[in-house]
């Protein structure tokens, strides 16, 4: 599905991550860990560019949630699949919602926890309502592989492992990565720990100690 092979990954003209060997196989659940600006988002952000030119079925949630402010959380939430209709279909659906659609972007908002919240104004949103529309949004596009650049670090740890756990559920492959080290090992098949722009494992979830972590995060 996808693979890096000795690979140098860069952010704009810089190299951040340097001999990447990495892959991603279909139904695995992989979480990058590492202290900030190890290079995850940068790996993140390759694979997923990579995986968009031969999987168009993917979502994403990007670590600044791509949603559009001025627009309501039932617009940002429905422009997840925009792909799926025509231009005209949407700049209607843009004026005045469907019923339909209205009634399945509903059931996404509740299942992340924003039932009612369809009619509101994205600016007027907290940081963790943010993050759960562009969550919303990511669920309602589908698809088989779900790439997610600290989806829940805005939610409280109760919620956020519920919706880490709604996301293993709805995609067949997920490739995240989180900052609590407890909820990476809940939902992952495989760990991969990034330091200072290397990977310096990529392990079964229950393969990787505390050892490691402690390793991986020391000052």
């Amino acid at each position: 599905m996808l693979q890096f092979s000795g690979e140098a990954l860069a952010y704009g003209d810089h190299t951040v991550l340097s001999g990447v060997d990495f892959n991603l196989r279909p139904g695995e659940r992989v979480v990058l860990l590492g202290r900030s600006g190890a290079g995850k988002s940068t790996l993140l952000n390759a694979s997923y560019r990579r995986l968009a030119e031969t999987h168009p079925d993917i979502a994403l949630v990007p670590q600044e949630h791509g949603l559009v402010p001025q627009l309501s959380v039932f617009h940002n939430v429905y422009m997840g699949r925009l792909d799926a209709h025509g231009a005209l279909y949407n700049l209607a659906n843009l004026v005045w919602p469907f019923p339909a659609q209205r009634r399945t972007v509903a059931s996404v908002l509740e299942t992340v926890g924003l039932a009612g919240f369809d009619r509101k104004a994205v600016e007027s949103l907290s940081g963790g309502q943010k993050q759960r529309t562009a969550l919303a949004r990511a669920i309602h596009r589908g698809g088989r592989v779900l790439i997610g650049d600290e989806p829940v670090s805005a939610v409280d740890e109760r919620h956020a492992a519920a919706l880490v756990d709604e996301l293993a559920t709805r995609f067949e492959t997920v490739l995240l990565a989180l900052h609590d080290v407890g909820l990476a090992r809940r939902v992952a098949t495989r760990l991969v720990g990034i330091r200072a722009g290397r990977i310096v494992f990529d392990l079964p979830s229950a393969e990787v100690s505390d050892g490691d972590i402690h390793d991986l995060y020391r000052a």
